[in-house]
């Protein structure tokens, strides 16, 4: 039995028309498709442009600054920027809850931590043959008042001449209750007078002080532009005082 070849027809006998409709064209929604498309990129490009453009000043456009300060930098700002009044620093008033006698009678007072620093203090200086004497400690804004425009007014002295030797009412260290003014006891004529520098108890205070966490406030040529006080002396034993009296540094004359 003999095979029967296939026959693959010869394309060149095919009619012309069936040849060209064998031929795929492109379906007309393509191209609405691909204009669509474009429309739509355009838009979206318009309004991330409108977008970024009212976004303007926000921190996410801004530029950086070229430096940044700082901790320390931030520090000395604010320090230099403290307010002050003739030099003198603004202090809050002590709560008479945190006061304790320094003195046997109980009318000067300071702190807690300070009158227990202190009261040690005069304690050591007697056991080396030298009497501290306190003159004065807490006061309120009160009694300053009377101090600083009282005593002013008194002496006919200017505003800038009075604070060199005492603060405005507010800006006293007194306030605090961390600050006392100490004489000697065996030369009371010195209290409160430059020439306490030149007596047995100043020389203690310079070389032992330090050791119950006392520091002289106004040395010669201080930083705040006060008159120099060999017998004012501040407790700097805790954090709160340190915080309290270290605004003081770097502290612009005025």
């Amino acid at each position: 039995m003999g095979q029967e070849k296939l026959q693959i027809p010869n394309w060149d006998e095919i009619p012309v028309a069936q040849r060209e409709n064998q031929t795929v064209e492109p379906k007309g929604g393509g191209v609405l498709w691909l204009m669509v498309g474009g429309i739509v990129g355009l838009g979206a490009i318009a309004a991330l442009g409108f977008y970024l453009f009212t976004l303007e000043g926000s921190p996410l456009v801004q530029s950086q600054p070229d430096k940044v300060e700082t901790p320390s930098e931030v520090a000395e700002r604010q320090e230099l920027a403290v307010e002050n009044v003739l030099g003198h620093l603004p202090y809050q008033e002590a709560s008479p809850d945190d006061l304790e006698p320094i003195t046997r009678d109980g009318r000067i007072r300071l702190r807690r931590s300070a009158a227990q620093q202190y009261r040690a203090m005069e304690a050591a200086a007697r056991g080396d043959g030298v009497i501290l004497s306190a003159i004065s400690g807490f006061r309120t804004v009160e009694e300053q008042q009377y101090l600083f425009f009282g005593v002013k007014q008194q002496r006919n002295q200017g505003a800038a001449q009075r604070a060199e030797v005492s603060a405005p009412p507010g800006y006293s260290e007194h306030h605090t209750g961390y600050a006392v003014d100490i004489g000697d006891g065996r030369a009371p004529a010195t209290n409160l007078s430059v020439n306490f520098e030149n007596t047995a108890a100043f020389r203690w205070l310079e070389q032992n002080a330090s050791r119950f966490s006392f520091e002289l406030s106004f040395p010669q040529d201080n930083p705040q532009g006060i008159a120099y006080e060999p017998w004012h002396w501040r407790f700097v034993g805790d954090i709160e005082s340190l915080e309290t009296f270290y605004r003081a540094q770097n502290l612009r004359r005025e």
